[in-house]
């Protein structure tokens, strides 16, 4: 089992997983562009490990969607059925924020094998377990986790080194996610982006969280806009994080969560 962690060069780094068999190699997320995704699969070949069977999507992230059907054209395409449906409805480009990095004439496949809530994949004698906790990034967020291993993909709910991005998701179903999350007792975490951390990514993304959601209640309670109210903010002992600009979007999300209505609706285009 291995982390494919790419180089940050702006265009998208998504990183992936590679899990290997007797039968063959799952890899989890196809990431975003033809270069990157030629990448994971020299890096795959390079394991001797056979052919790559099975690729799982975390969401319909073009970061994560975009490179299973030139890189990856003999695999079955495995995903939560609400990807399937958010892929679908954007054609055969999935959009999304790496929706025009790069792509290289990248083409997308829409997944073949779908589940609800849990699915259980097996390679050999490793359980590779599918659990759904969207609404979070996004709608129809999946981790992988290898309970044998104590080793969770946890997509873009978690990013290391960035905040989080809430705008097509949830605040409040984030925070469930990061609890579910926590009591797989995971040792090792992939995250969506960025380096491998160990259980306490969880805690810093909680935490994040829940000043986004005090930050908006003030905003929400003064009639600022997010925009207006990210300005104020201090980001305090969260400045560390790139991506600063999330904010804006977290904070809307926050608000209409404020509103009310259910979790992950989606926004009308500012």
């Amino acid at each position: 089992m291995f982390a494919h962690v790419p180089y940050d060069d702006g265009r998208c780094p998504a990183n992936a997983g590679i899990i290997t068999g007797p039968e063959g190699v799952t890899v989890i997320d196809a990431v975003a562009t033809a270069a990157r995704a030629r990448a994971v699969r020299a890096a795959v070949e390079s394991l001797g490990a056979g052919p790559v069977r099975r690729i799982v999507h975390t969401h319909h992230h073009g970061g994560h969607a975009h490179g299973d059907g030139d890189a990856f054209p003999e695999a079955t395409v495995i995903a939560h059925a609400l990807t399937r449906s958010e892929m679908a409805g954007a054609g055969p480009r999935p959009t999304g924020p790496c929706s025009g990095a790069g792509r290289g004439g990248v083409r997308s496949v829409l997944p073949s094998v779908t589940f609800e809530e849990r699915l259980t994949l097996h390679s050999g004698d490793r359980s590779v377990e599918l659990v759904f906790c969207g609404p979070a990034h996004t709608t129809n967020d999946v981790v992988v986790w290898l309970p044998g291993d104590r080793v969770l993909f946890a997509g873009d709910v978690v990013l290391a080194g960035a905040a989080p991005c809430t705008l097509m998701g949830s605040v409040e179903g984030a925070l469930r996610a990061i609890g579910m999350l926590r009591a797989f007792g995971a040792r090792t975490v992939v995250c969506g982006r960025g380096p491998i951390r160990d259980a306490r990514v969880l805690d810093e993304t909680e935490a994040y969280l829940r000043w986004v959601q005090v930050v908006a209640m003030r905003g929400w309670q003064r009639g600022l806009s997010p925009a207006e109210m990210a300005g104020q903010a201090p980001a305090g002992p969260f400045s560390h994080l790139g991506r600063a600009e999330r904010l804006v979007g977290n904070l809307r999300r926050a608000y209409a969560e404020l509103d009310g209505g259910p979790l992950g609706r989606p926004l009308e285009p500012p």
